[in-house]
């Protein structure tokens, strides 16, 4: 394990000493936790991102112009605040 020194804004700092008094753990533990979830997320994103530049959006209309127009199944409307799709 290597250890890090950083320079952190007192508000930072404070905000993230309750945090992990919160979360009933120490502010080490709490700093490492939230390193790797914004890891997990920036990586996520990654793969999103790459798995959509290889959509086939030809391949997508077809699969869609085969849905059936018909009204949803009872549960699944839409609520009525919500604006229509646009085509």
């Amino acid at each position: 394990m290597t250890q890090l020194a950083l320079d952190l804004p007192d508000s930072l700092l404070n905000a993230a000493r309750k945090a992990a008094a919160r979360d009933g753990t120490s502010l080490d533990h709490f700093l490492v936790i939230a390193l790797a979830e914004k890891l997990s997320a920036l990586q996520t994103e990654d793969l999103i991102a790459k798995r959509a530049s290889q959509a086939d959006f030809a391949q997508y209309a077809d699969v869609l112009s085969r849905v059936p127009d018909r009204p949803p199944l009872p549960g699944d409307e839409l609520p009525a605040e919500t604006p229509p799709m646009s085509n």
